[in-house]
């Protein structure tokens, strides 16, 4: 029986503040099902397992992290826009270790439960929308997309690890991380011709 009050979002949002609280990776079902107070076999009702629940965390951790960075570069463009993405990006991060693991997990996720989430999706609009404002074109934009997500993620993965021992404060080095990548996405190289074959 279907305990009452228990639906595949509560779950989920449970999943969520558990991995936020122990990691992504230390969650189980039967973590969850004490934390909800019913038996592991009430889970399986709302999610098919832990894989789907991980799926299921990183669509929520998307829309909430999509709609964090939204409101921060409403009406913004350039550095500015910039620097209030990587920070909406970087202060999710900080707050929802869990969830933020989650989204950059490469978790299988339910393609039906993926269709109807607009988190993913947008983050992509949001993020090429912010770079076009550097005037790139394909293929740069797409290169400029990778190094953008590939350094705020490397930085708030090994901050939040413990990875900067130096007496210099993160957050200085956040901001001058910053302002090297504006000048480098406003001064983007030129695409190397190819060499003959």
């Amino acid at each position: 029986m279907v305990r009452a009050g228990l639906t595949a979002e509560r779950v989920t949002l449970a999943g969520a503040e558990l991995a936020d609280e122990v990691g992504l990776d230390r969650v189980s079902m039967s973590q969850l099902a004490r934390r909800l107070g019913v038996r592991d076999a009430s889970l399986y009702a709302h999610v098919r397992g832990l894989e789907d629940l991980r799926g299921r965390i990183a669509l929520l951790a998307a829309d909430e992290k999509t709609i964090r960075i939204a409101e921060a570069t409403a009406g913004r463009a350039g550095r500015d826009a910039l620097i209030a993405f990587a920070d909406a990006w970087r202060d999710y991060a900080h707050a929802h270790p869990g969830r933020y693991a989650a989204t950059q997990a490469g978790i299988r996720i339910d393609p039906a439960l993926a269709a109807r989430a607009p988190g993913p999706r947008r983050a992509m609009e949001l993020t090429y929308g912010i770079l076009r404002g550097y005037a790139l074109a394909e293929p740069d934009l797409t290169d400029a997309v990778r190094l953008l997500r590939s350094a705020l993620h490397g930085f708030v993965t090994l901050e939040a690890s413990g990875g900067f021992a130096h007496q210099r404060s993160p957050q200085e080095s956040w901001v001058r991380a910053l302002d090297a990548l504006h000048t480098l996405l406003a001064h983007w190289p030129p695409s190397r011709a190819k060499d003959p074959a």
